[in-house]
């Protein structure tokens, strides 16, 4: 009969082997089950795609609104299957990646700070614009005093042909009114002199700026003789008074101009 020594050295045994064969079973049937799962994964994925084949080929969801196309069909609602649920869900979650898109890129746009401005915001706005502005303002002067000024030049051609004298006067000047008295009441003079009264001609100021440029004469009158100045009133009455006017006259008209000084009754008369 064996000892208890024995008897408790076999039950050790048999407990280690007991322990060791439950182990190595549990950690086959965890092994196992998880082998299991991935086949049921690798089922499933394989029958989605079958009916994604057998039906329109899936879903095609244009994606960031650049024409790229993309097989984007997956089970969104959790029923197993993908139907048309599944692609109506697929695309409006694309709608909403394109909307967000859209939105983050104007959002990035309005916060650039160097992002430019729309080509009806720059022109006509701003320095450079006011600078533009100001150029074509000066243009448009420039050329309508260019046009001004041909109009006084051919306006002043036009009264230079009117006769060798030219006598530039104002209706209300005082003095004016003298020299036209010695010119054309004390004198005759062929052809007649030719009156501008300045104050009634359209052009009169002009015309007075313009031949102060000519003849460094601003004032009236102004008695030209052959396109040039002999003087004014006062010119006139001093060289009445020494008896030099003809003569003066006669100098600068050459033989467009013959002149004489009228006399009362039967008196002498001098060519």
């Amino acid at each position: 009969m064996p000892s208890a020594r024995r008897v408790r050295l076999l039950i050790m045994v048999v407990m280690a082997t007991v322990i060791t064969t439950l182990f190595f079973t549990s950690q086959w049937r965890a092994s196992h089950d998880q082998d299991s799962r991935t086949i049921q994964d690798f089922y499933h994925k394989t029958v989605n795609a079958m009916d994604q084949k057998r039906g329109s080929g899936g879903a095609q969801i244009p994606m960031g609104g650049k024409g790229i196309v993309v097989n984007d069909a997956k089970d969104k609602d959790g029923d197993g299957t993908i139907d048309e649920d599944d692609k109506q869900m697929a695309a409006e979650m694309a709608e909403r990646l394109r909307a967000a898109e859209q939105k983050a890129k104007e959002n990035a746009n309005a916060k650039a700070p160097l992002r430019p401005d729309a080509p009806h915001q720059v022109v006509g706005v701003g320095s450079s614009a006011g600078g533009q502005k100001k150029a074509a303002n000066a243009e448009t002067e420039a050329e309508a005093e260019s046009e001004e000024e041909h109009a006084l030049e051919q306006t002043l051609n036009d009264i230079f042909k009117r006769s060798p004298v030219i006598i530039f006067s104002k209706s209300y000047c005082a003095f004016s009114k003298r020299a036209k008295s010695v010119l054309l009441e004390k004198y005759s003079i062929d052809p007649p002199p030719y009156v501008v009264e300045l104050d009634e001609h359209p052009l009169g100021k002009k015309l007075q700026e313009k031949l102060g440029q000519m003849t460094s004469r601003l004032t009236v009158p102004n008695i030209m003789i052959n396109g040039k100045s002999i003087g004014g009133s006062d010119d006139i009455a001093e060289l009445d008074a020494r008896k030099t006017l003809i003569d003066k006259v006669k100098s600068m008209g050459g033989k467009r101009v013959s002149m004489k000084e009228r006399f009362v009754g039967n008196s002498n008369k001098r060519e």
